[in-house]
């Protein structure tokens, strides 16, 4: 009688699992790392958003501007102050950045654990008063570091203070960079009416009672000139 010709599969050993496994691993592992090594390099289209740039902190370290601005950085956000507290950095990422004519504007960190004159005087002490500057920004956000949670009607009552107290004094409307979560539970764009900066990785979003004027679309991109990783933010035309 003829052999059977299929041939009979090798007994599933645990040493034959496990290299398996090891194989699926690996090839798992190449393309998260593919994935990350593209996503660190991704930036929204040019042709879309032809005006791209960063907003950075201390952070980020020092700084090689001249670098930034040759690898496609059109303007810095640079972070003054968090809270009440100063950014080490700010005054020389100002200084460097004004030096080489790049566009550049002031951030201010919202806390909701301090109050809004200390937040203002904090600001306003430590940003120059400049024509030329971008306007300022206001960012909302959730900061690990605070876990106060005021209501709605304190929030708004306190921002409003605040960006009464620094619009004055700068002369310029501050833009709200607000995240998603922060307006989902104040509602923040219905009730002050500014520019609007919006936060996203790699998909635009459309939340907030306007349409946004600035979109961050990676909070991981890396730049040359810059040692850690940046927020890259795009225009809307």
């Amino acid at each position: 009688m003829a052999e059977n010709p299929v041939k009979r599969r090798k007994p599933r050993t645990p040493a034959r699992i496990l290299k398996r496994l090891a194989l699926l691993l690996a090839l798992a592992g190449v393309a998260v790392l593919a994935a990350w090594l593209y996503a660190r390099q991704w930036r929204p289209d040019l042709a879309k958003y032809p005006v791209q740039g960063v907003d950075v902190s201390t952070a980020q370290g020092a700084i090689d501007w001249p670098h930034a601005r040759a690898d496609g950085v059109d303007f810095a956000y640079l972070t003054a102050t968090s809270g009440g507290a100063r950014d080490p950095a700010f005054a020389a990422n100002w200084a460097a950045t004004g030096a080489i004519g790049l566009r550049r504007g002031a951030m201010h960190r919202w806390s909701l654990c301090a109050p809004a004159a200390a937040q203002a005087t904090g600001f306003l002490a430590t940003v120059p008063r400049e024509a030329d500057a971008l306007p300022p920004a206001l960012v909302l956000a959730f900061d690990a570091d605070c876990a106060r949670r005021p209501g709605r009607d304190a929030v708004i009552a306190a921002l409003t203070q605040f960006l009464a107290a620094a619009e004055t004094h700068l002369g310029k409307p501050m833009v709200l960079k607000v995240t998603e979560d922060f307006e989902a539970a104040y509602a923040v764009t219905p009730e002050i009416d500014r520019t609007l900066w919006v936060v996203a990785n790699g998909l635009a979003p459309e939340y907030g009672a306007r349409p946004w004027v600035m979109w961050q679309a990676s909070d991981m991109h890396r730049v040359d000139g810059i040692d850690a990783p940046v927020n890259w933010n795009v225009m809307r035309p």
